[in-house]
């Protein structure tokens, strides 16, 4: 019985403190995700070099940069759903526990082309389930504000890549999982494409 007590006892300690570890995972995490959210366009990193009339500094070319994973992109707006985060370079997992990911590539922020930006369907991209054609999208980088508006969403296989492809005009491509309410690895993928309003 003592025996029995003390395992007991060591069980439920054990437990505590797999308990508060997750705990102080889970809140620096979160902690890390908020404070990404709060960059401003000063602190994006500027992709192409400023031109006459806009604010800026350069960091690089189009199609000679490339910025580090994590680094502050861009951020992507759609009032009407309630959707706002910033976008970050990279698709990994630790990038996207912090916000949107552009798609590696895929043309950057600033760049002409299919840009492609993937998110967390349970997080930063949840709103994207109720994308309608038509909805507008703001992309908005160091140097400009971009105004994109929804001409397509479809459900395809982790697999159908080519929806990266390049497009004939300025696009958009966010990228989540799909069902949004599915419980573990989703199996498909939601599309959904913008193209840039001149």
């Amino acid at each position: 019985m003592s025996t029995t007590h003390s395992l007991l006892k060591w069980i439920e300690r054990l437990l505590l403190v797999v308990g508060l570890a997750l705990l102080g995972w889970y809140a620096k995490v979160w902690i890390v995700a908020e404070y990404t959210q709060w960059k401003t366009p000063e602190q994006y990193v500027t992709v192409r070099p400023a031109l006459p009339g806009e604010g800026g500094n350069a960091a690089g070319t189009s199609g000679a940069f490339t910025p580090d994973i994590g680094t502050v992109l861009a951020r992507l707006e759609a009032p009407t759903l309630q959707l706002s985060t910033v976008v970050l370079q990279g698709s990994d997992d630790a990038t996207l526990a912090k916000g949107a990911g552009h798609i590696e590539d895929t043309p950057l922020p600033d760049e002409a082309g299919n840009i492609g930006i993937a998110g967390h369907r349970d997080t930063i991209f949840r709103p994207l389930r109720y994308t309608r054609v038509g909805d507008e999208f703001d992309l908005e980088t160091a140097n400009a504000v971009y105004h994109y508006r929804v001409t397509n969403t479809k459900i395809v296989e982790p697999d159908d890549v080519y929806v990266l492809d390049p497009t004939p005009k300025p696009t958009l491509t966010l990228v989540t999982c799909w069902p949004f309410e599915f419980i573990g690895h989703a199996p498909k993928r939601f599309i959904v494409q913008a193209e840039l309003v001149p």
